[in-house]
C-alpha cells in the first residue's frame, strides 16, 4: 500500500545511501548538535548527512536489535 512507512524501533540506526555515513541515535550528531538518544524521526526537517549533505530521505534504516525491548 502506498504511504506505508517501514516499521523500526526508535533506536534503529540509519545509513546514508550516498556516502554510507551512519546515524546512530545512541550517539546523536555532534556536528548538528543533536543530543545522544535522539531518534532519526525526531531530527530537524533541515537535518542532512554531516558528511555529504544528503537529505534525510536518502537514508536507509538498518535493522536494530529488537531483542532489547
Amino acid at each position: 500500500m502506498s504511504g506505508e512507512r517501514p516499521m523500526h524501533t526508535r533506536a534503529a540506526r540509519f545509513e546514508c545511501r550516498i556516502c554510507w555515513t551512519l546515524y546512530d541515535p545512541a550517539l546523536g550528531d555532534p556536528i548538528w548538535q543533536i543530543a545522544p538518544g535522539t531518534p532519526f524521526e525526531d531530527l530537524p526537517e533541515a537535518w542532512c548527512c554531516p558528511n555529504c549533505e544528503a537529505a534525510k530521505a536518502k537514508f536507509l534504516v538498518i535493522e536494530s536489535n529488537q531483542s532489547d525491548a
